[in-house]
């Protein structure tokens, strides 16, 4: 059965699997006080359900893409988001069809790749297409797109525009129609990855200059209003998270990098959310490496939103 099931993709469900053995990058939890369950998702495509974020059941296949779209018959997931709005589900997540190239850059094949959103009314799906084809335009590579509502009232997605294109990624907004089916008009600048002065790689000549990539936006708002945002980057070859500020409150900024990371190296993607019981947590994952093959590892740590910064404390162990 089980190689039939893997035959066909569908995914051998699994129970009581404690979180510190799935392999999941860019982990998401919503905690959903509905059906009292926390779902987590992330890049792959699969749903895991707890009641306790202590173990798990999973992997569940939840998404039902259109395979007449751009996407093609079997797109690759990435970074999914599951967010709750106006008793909806939304699944914001990076759809890469393999098999269409958009553009060639210094000799390297760009795939058609872009952040969308499917919907369910239910937090453990099926997730289907909405109306729109496209949010973002089919000529740019576009990953990570999350959800944010701006003192505007309006709905936002954030999304990277990849580095693979632009060789010095950003982080944009887009306007989304008001029940999220599609965007509204182009989307703009909020920073580049060249914009934060802890990140950095080696240039052809050896020389150190800011890193390109841009991974993983997640908005916040302090106790006290501030809004900020995570994303990650790298320094070298390490996986590196850091914050952003927004001195005007609002997705316009301007944006204002903090001078040092804001987790341990070699983590990052991270997402912050709060477990029933009120405690504040950050999700994200690691890179470690296994019989020669880097697997990511979610991990959970304790966060503090009290203030006017963002904290990060101890790991947390349910």
């Amino acid at each position: 059965m089980k190689a039939k099931a893997q035959e066909n993709r569908i995914p051998v469900i699994r129970k009581d699997v404690p979180l510190d053995s799935i392999r999941l990058s860019d982990p998401f939890i919503l905690a959903d006080r509905s059906t009292n369950s926390y779902y987590m998702t992330g890049t792959g495509g699969m749903l895991w359900k707890s009641a306790n974020l202590r173990t798990w059941e999973g992997p569940y296949s939840v998404t039902q893409t259109d395979p007449s779209s751009w996407m093609g018959p079997k797109p690759m997931i990435w970074a999914a988001e599951i967010h709750h709005v106006k008793n909806r589900y939304y699944y914001f997540a990076t759809f890469t069809n393999r098999a269409v190239m958009i553009d060639t850059v210094q000799g390297r094949p760009i795939e058609r790749r872009a952040s969308h959103v499917l919907v369910s009314d239910r937090p453990d799906g099926p997730y289907v297409p909405m109306h729109d084809a496209t949010y973002l335009p089919a000529d740019k590579p576009t990953l990570d797109g999350t959800f944010w509502v701006d003192k505007d009232g309006k709905p936002y997605m954030v999304y990277c525009y990849e580095w693979l294109q632009n060789l010095n990624g950003t982080i944009e907004k887009i306007q989304l129609k008001p029940d999220l089916s599609g965007s509204v008009g182009a989307g703009t600048l909020l920073f580049r990855a060249s914009d934060a002065p802890w990140s950095r790689e080696k240039d052809e000549n050896g020389h150190d200059h800011p890193n390109k990539v841009t991974d993983g936006p997640f908005l916040f708002k302090t106790k006290t209003g501030r809004l900020g945002m995570l994303w990650t980057s790298w320094i070298y070859d390490v996986y590196t998270q850091g914050v952003v500020y927004s001195k005007s409150g609002t997705l316009d900024g301007p944006w204002i990098q903090e001078a040092e990371p804001i987790t341990p190296p070699n983590y990052g993607h991270g997402m912050l959310f709060t477990t029933f019981d009120g405690k504040m947590l950050m999700s994200m994952h690691s890179h470690k490496s296994v019989n020669g093959r880097t697997v990511r590892v979610p991990h959970l740590y304790e966060a503090d939103l009290s203030g006017d910064k963002l904290r990060i404390g101890k790991p947390y162990v349910p």
